[in-house]
């Protein structure tokens, strides 16, 4: 049975969740919701009421697996972040692997403020030992749009619904299937700048 999940994203930085390079990704923060979700459910963000509630990200869950898995995996290097790089780089979220049954952190936004690596979160985030991965999201970041009135059942406080969620279900399909426009569409509010948009330059007559 399909479960739809929606919580507040305390922090909309690019991090946690994890949009870019061609997959939206949960991998820290909501253990109680990663260590729960299954393929075909689906993942709801929602500003904090302050903003709105407006909607930060929708996803279908469309993999899991978990973090060593995800850690070796390709296609999923690209998310591990390189600090030093800073932008887009610096937020990557593929942060954890065993080493000797232990867990080790590289040095990323979870990380104490030396680059150390930081207990609290490194035992937070494996609580729930699994990576939600899905290929058919959209992320708007600071731009999305407002819940639609049927669906304004989705917005919760500190934790997070599903249970409470079931009726809306069919409304939410019906919904997140009539939006054109699929993957990272917007910009994390609390991210790095933006990267400049290239124009293109007509080409000069010889």
């Amino acid at each position: 049975m399909t479960t739809l999940y929606s919580y507040t994203v305390a922090s909309d930085s690019g991090f946690a969740p994890n949009p870019f390079h061609g997959y939206c990704t949960l991998a820290c923060c909501k253990p109680d919701i990663r260590r729960r979700a299954e393929v075909e459910d689906y993942v709801v963000g929602l500003g904090p009421k302050w903003r709105g509630n407006n909607i930060v990200y929708a996803m279908r869950i469309t993999e899991t697996m978990g973090f060593n898995a995800y850690w070796h995996a390709k296609r999923f290097r690209a998310k591990q972040p390189d600090m030093r790089a800073g932008g887009v780089e610096a937020l990557g979220d593929n942060i954890y692997r065993q080493v000797r049954r232990e867990w080790r952190q590289s040095w990323s936004q979870h990380s104490s403020e030396d680059g150390g690596q930081d207990k609290g979160n490194t035992d937070h985030d494996t609580n729930g030992e699994q990576v939600l991965i899905s290929d058919d999201f959209i992320y708007w970041g600071g731009s999305g749009p407002p819940l639609p009135d049927n669906l304004r059942g989705l917005i919760v406080g500190r934790a997070h619904r599903s249970k409470s969620n079931e009726h809306l279900i069919p409304a939410f399909r019906e919904w997140f299937k009539r939006q054109k426009k699929r993957g990272c569409i917007g910009w994390p509010t609390e991210g790095p700048p933006a990267p400049a948009k290239k124009t293109a330059t007509r080409r000069k007559r010889c």
